[in-house]
């Protein structure tokens, strides 16, 4: 759809939300900006979630609707204006019942989820229960006993409500510096976490080169190696011991196995060096500041590009009931819709691939 004019106001009356969950990642802040600034400019009302689907649970004012104004300033921010969280409650199928409820009362049927894998496979799964969640919001009697009395209380929407907000209609938006998402070329955050691993790499080569010690870097990534694969690629990555070089320094990758999926930890690597080679070996894991600093122009781009779309993927679902929930992806430069569902099964392919060792089959459906 990219390149397509789209007539100011043309999609008056429709509501959106817009909600980040999961870790955060450099990027988000563009993508909340341009979903907010293209649903405006194309006639939406337009709502934030904040706190991830701990706010969409708890509802009350962690909903808002947002103004153009509210997102001026914060496309060179990291992290997310509006706030991510850990929501065990929404893995329970009465804290979706509350998610519901509360997007109802709001009256939002059009829902943009910037996340991972988890989030988004929690998006796919609500989305897919709407209408029995629905259904039960209609009937719903709930029973408090304190004491020895008993309380009715009924929490339930109109059946009329029930009928005009029968269909959900969700986009993901993948927010995540591991780049570890199948169906995109490369995931919001994870252009920016490169920048911070090259420049912490820069940095330590430099007292590595005064003292001749190895140093051990752990980088994020969880179970997938790309930020320290193309990192190391990065910051002249060989191997070539004849040369006998001053600088050692090895990237690890936070959830790095063997062929026996046995943990490869940044303690392992030291020990043997130091019993190996006896040289002097000094651990820095980088941890959160991966995440850290203000995003790449890439992913500034990025999430700009994707939010706008998104915008745009929820409007022809609303038109039309057949379209499938998708995902904004980056297939060779362009932004493209995805199935979600394809995209959550295929990632979910790849840990059950890892975890049986068939690393063949994991690197095919990762598309390598």
């Amino acid at each position: 759809m990219e390149g397509k004019y789209v007539a100011r106001g043309q999609f008056t009356g429709e509501c959106i939300a817009v909600l980040t969950s999961g870790g955060d990642a450099q990027g988000m802040n563009a993508a909340v900006r341009a979903v907010v600034r293209m649903g405006i400019y194309c006639g939406c009302r337009v709502f934030f979630i904040r706190e991830g689907y701990q706010g969409l649970v708890d509802g009350g004012n962690n909903i808002q609707e947002a103004s153009w104004a509210d997102v001026s300033g914060i496309l060179q921010l990291g992290g997310t204006k509006i706030g991510s969280a850990r929501c065990m409650d929404f893995r329970e199928r009465c804290g979706r019942l509350k998610a519901a409820e509360n997007l109802v009362k709001n009256k939002i049927t059009n829902l943009v989820v910037i996340g991972g894998d988890g989030s988004l496979t929690g998006a796919n799964l609500f989305r897919a229960e709407w209408s029995n969640l629905l259904e039960e919001l209609v009937t719903l009697v709930k029973f408090y006993y304190y004491m020895y009395i008993c309380e009715i209380r009924l929490c339930k929407i109109s059946a009329e409500n029930a009928k005009q907000f029968h269909r959900l209609n969700i986009v993901g938006l993948v927010g995540s510096i591991d780049n570890d998402f199948c169906g995109t070329d490369m995931t919001i955050g994870a252009d920016s976490a490169l920048h911070r691993i090259i420049e912490a790499t820069d940095a330590i080569s430099t007292t590595a080169h005064s003292h001749q010690r190895c140093f051990i870097l752990e980088v994020m990534g969880r179970h997938c190696g790309y930020l320290a694969l193309v990192a190391s690629m990065a910051c002249e990555a060989d191997w070539n011991r004849e040369h006998g070089q001053r600088v050692n320094i090895i990237m690890v990758a936070e959830g790095a196995i063997d062929r026996g999926c046995n943990p490869i930890t940044c303690e392992l690597v030291k020990n043997l060096i130091v019993s190996e080679l006896q040289l002097d070996t000094r651990i820095t894991v980088l941890g959160h500041v991966q995440r850290g600093g203000s995003p790449s122009a890439f992913d500034r781009i990025l999430g700009s590009r994707m939010g706008a779309e998104a915008v745009l993927a929820l409007m022809d679902a609303d038109r039309d009931p057949n379209l499938p929930s998708c995902v904004i992806s980056l297939d060779g430069n362009q932004a493209v819709r995805v199935p979600l569902v394809k995209c959550v099964e295929r990632t979910r392919q790849v840990a059950e691939a890892m975890k049986a060792r068939d690393f063949d089959r994991a690197v095919e459906l990762r598309g390598a």
